[in-house]
């Protein structure tokens, strides 16, 4: 999948939300489209049609932000895939202006522009998705893409982030039929010594990309606890989220 040349556009607008940062509220911004297809996606309208999708007004975002400075604490811009945009940098810059905390979420599948992002401080925290154990096969299946450049982009933003010096944490949501218990302490060997890793229970809200994964049910909360109590030995911190 090439990177979009379209300008990057707003798809999705959540005023406050304590979800998508850990300790802090914010306002989560979503950009379409995505390199990615992976059957267990919980915004396929915004990979498959985002053109379906309204678009918001960037003076909507930024009226609400400087009109609710005391109240939230930063921006989480997530997808899609914020990277696949050559202009995130210069949006990022004017969301800055507004004396914001910046979060991004992203596959990991353009390191480039990841670096670029990261050595102009141009965000405060990174969470990247792996997807699954990091060998060709497995991640093919998982994210729906059969390219070894692809993982081969996704290895270098994990080292690129680790080596960084930012904030930033790694996560995998754990699905049933793609994930075992083996599967995510593969992953956590070769982030070992992470900062923050966190489990997510796959959930069938939201329209899911492969319908089928809708009739799938999520693993019970005390196999991740479980799966945590495994993985903790290799990263510093290691949460769970979801019911």
């Amino acid at each position: 999948m090439q990177r979009e040349s379209t300008k990057l556009t707003i798809k999705g607008f959540i005023r406050n939300s304590l979800l998508d940062w850990d300790g802090k509220i914010v306002s989560t911004l979503y950009t379409p489209n995505c390199n990615f297809r992976c059957p267990f996606c919980q915004n396929a309208e915004l990979v498959l049609t985002p053109e379906k999708l309204e678009t918001i007004p960037l003076e909507v975002i930024g009226e609400y932000l400087k009109n609710n400075k005391g109240w939230v604490d930063g921006v989480c811009i997530t997808g899609g895939e914020p990277c696949m945009y050559k202009d995130l940098p210069e949006f990022i810059r004017e969301i800055r202006k507004l004396n914001m905390l910046i979060k991004l979420d992203t596959n990991g599948g353009f390191p480039v522009l990841l670096q670029d992002i990261i050595e102009k401080k141009l965000v405060d925290y990174v969470a990247l998705d792996i997807k699954a154990p990091l060998d060709l096969a497995s991640y093919s299946k998982v994210v729906g893409v059969n390219n070894p450049k692809v993982l081969e982009n996704v290895k270098d933003s994990i080292k690129l982030i680790m080596d960084s010096g930012i904030d930033y944490e790694f996560r995998t949501t754990v699905v049933p039929t793609l994930h075992e218990e083996k599967d995510i302490e593969q992953i956590a060997k070769f982030i070992k010594g992470a900062k923050k890793y966190a489990l997510q229970n796959f959930s069938t809200q939201g329209e899911i990309l492969d319908p089928k994964f809708k009739d799938i049910k999520p693993y019970h909360i005390e196999i991740l606890y479980r799966i945590q109590r495994i993985v903790s030995v290799y990263v510093k911190k290691c949460v769970v989220r979801g019911s």
